[in-house]
């Protein structure tokens, strides 16, 4: 298969998964964000996506990515280097939650324009490109394992199991970003997570923590809002 063929697989236009699908693709990602057991496993891909902001973030504004660390916990840590102050450390600090939520509204865009097979091969590439930055092995594990069931949907599904398993992972994105911000905000109220990202951000505009967290939730809500219009069957 030369460059050509592969650009039209790639870019094709896929049909949409029968309404009842899409229906139960939703259904299964809210299931997987609000069960409380099942949300401890589901969590780690929402970690992954955080960090994964982070890493991107620190190389758009030219910071040393020295790696990426994700733990059975479901935290993970993101170490770069460079001006411990300014705007690329503001924006380095900002960009891990709000990641799933604009993931999420990205896949939701692909889907609306049929681009099933281009959001699968999207999210290989990224997991294979955060792949390189992990520095611990339950991280390597957790990446591996998310990036293998792209990989088997991509190479043993069906089209409509394609697009099931695309829009479950679209809507579990969008879904999942605002949780962590919810429990960021109780947590914060108990006087705990005094380390978070938001608290990080508190120390380097000026700005209270708490209306960091307030506006990474309006984000996540918004890509929410959108995404379910573009998502939602017609």
């Amino acid at each position: 298969m030369d460059f050509a063929q592969l650009w039209d697989r790639m870019t094709a236009v896929q049909p949409d998964p029968p309404h009842w699908l899409a229906w139960a693709a939703a259904a299964a990602a809210l299931l997987a964000v609000a069960v409380r057991p099942v949300w401890r496993l589901s969590r780690t891909v929402v970690t992954i996506a955080h960090e994964g902001g982070h890493g991107v973030m620190a190389l758009l504004t030219r910071r040393r990515l020295s790696g990426i660390r994700l733990h059975s916990d479901t935290s993970g840590l993101t170490v770069s280097s460079g001006r411990p102050t300014g705007p690329g450390m503001v924006l380095t600090a900002a960009a891990g939650y709000p990641a799933p939520s604009l993931l999420g509204l990205g896949g939701a865009a692909l889907l609306e324009t049929g681009r099933i097979t281009a959001l699968l091969w999207i999210g290989i590439a990224l997991l294979a490109a955060m792949l390189l930055t992990l520095r611990n092995l339950f991280g390597v594990l957790a990446v591996l394992a998310t990036g293998g069931a792209f990989v088997a949907v991509s190479w043993y599904g069906d089209a409509e199991w394609q697009g099931a398993f695309a829009h479950l992972g679209v809507w579990f994105l969008l879904l999942a970003g605002a949780r962590p911000l919810v429990e960021l905000f109780s947590t914060r109220r108990r006087g705990e997570a005094t380390g978070s990202d938001a608290d990080q951000l508190a120390r380097l505009t000026g700005m209270p923590a708490t209306a960091w967290v307030a506006l990474f939730l309006v984000v996540a809500l918004a890509c929410l809002g959108l995404g379910a219009a573009w998502l939602l069957p017609r």
